[in-house]
C-alpha cells in the first residue's frame, strides 16, 4: 500500500471487520481487544457523545498497558430518535430491532479515538441508513441466522443483512465499523502516518 509510519499501532477493537478495514491502509498493527465493560448509556446521552465515550474508553485501557505505542478506539452504535440500538443479546431482541427500524431512516455514528503520548484526537462519523420495509418471514429468517448477534443495531450491511438496506447517505465503511478515510486523514494530520515518497 502506499501509506508508511514510525509507530507501533494498537487497534483496541476484537472486531474482525475493523481489522480488515484498517489493513487497508497497508500499515503494520496489532490487536489488543478492550475487556472493558460497555457502559449503558446515559439518560440525555446523545449518541454521538456516547459513541466517543466508549471509543476513547477503549483507546484508554489498552494504551494504559502499552504506554509510548498509538491506540486506535473505535465503537459503532446505531441510532433512531436518539435511542442507541446495541448488540442484540438473543435472536428475540434481534428481530425486535429489526422491527423498529424496518421502513425507517435510522444514523450509524462510529466514534474514533487516536492515543498516543497523551495527545488524543477524537472525531464522530455518522451515516444516515433507510432500511427497507421488512415482512415477518424476512426478520425471523434473518433473526435466527446468527449474524446479528455481534452486531450493533442487529445487523451486518457487509453481509446478508445488506439486503434489508434499501439506502445510504455517507461513508459506506462508517456503516461497516470504521471510517477509514477519515481515520487515515487524521493519522496523516498528525504525522503519524505519510504517503511513501512524502518529504517529511
Amino acid at each position: 500500500m502506499f501509506f508508511e509510519t514510525n509507530e507501533t499501532i494498537i487497534l483496541a477493537s476484537a472486531s474482525p471487520r475493523r481489522k480488515e478495514l484498517l489493513a487497508r491502509l497497508g500499515v503494520p498493527f496489532t490487536v489488543h481487544a478492550s475487556t472493558m465493560e460497555e457502559r449503558p448509556i446515559e439518560n440525555g446521552e446523545k449518541p454521538e457523545t456516547y459513541a466517543q465515550a466508549l471509543s476513547s474508553i477503549k483507546a484508554s485501557a489498552i494504551y494504559e498497558d502499552h504506554p509510548g505505542t498509538l491506540v486506535i478506539g473505535a465503537d459503532t452504535v446505531v441510532a433512531l430518535d436518539g435511542k442507541v440500538f446495541p448488540k442484540p443479546k438473543s435472536v428475540t431482541q434481534a428481530a425486535e430491532f429489526l422491527q423498529e427500524l424496518s421502513g425507517r431512516t435510522h444514523s450509524v455514528i462510529t466514534g474514533v479515538t487516536l492515543l498516543r503520548d497523551g495527545a488524543v484526537t477524537s472525531f464522530t462519523s455518522s451515516t444516515e441508513v433507510t432500511f427497507r420495509t421488512l415482512d415477518h418471514a424476512l426478520i425471523q429468517a434473518y433473526a435466527t441466522s446468527g449474524d446479528p448477534l455481534d452486531k450493533a443495531g442487529g445487523y451486518g450491511i457487509q453481509t446478508a443483512g445488506g439486503l434489508l438496506v434499501a439506502e445510504i447517505t455517507g461513508d459506506y465503511e462508517n456503516v461497516v465499523g470504521l471510517p477509514i478515510a477519515e481515520l487515515a486523514d487524521a493519522m496523516r494530520a498528525r504525522g503519524l502516518i505519510w504517503v511513501k515518497g512524502d518529504e517529511r
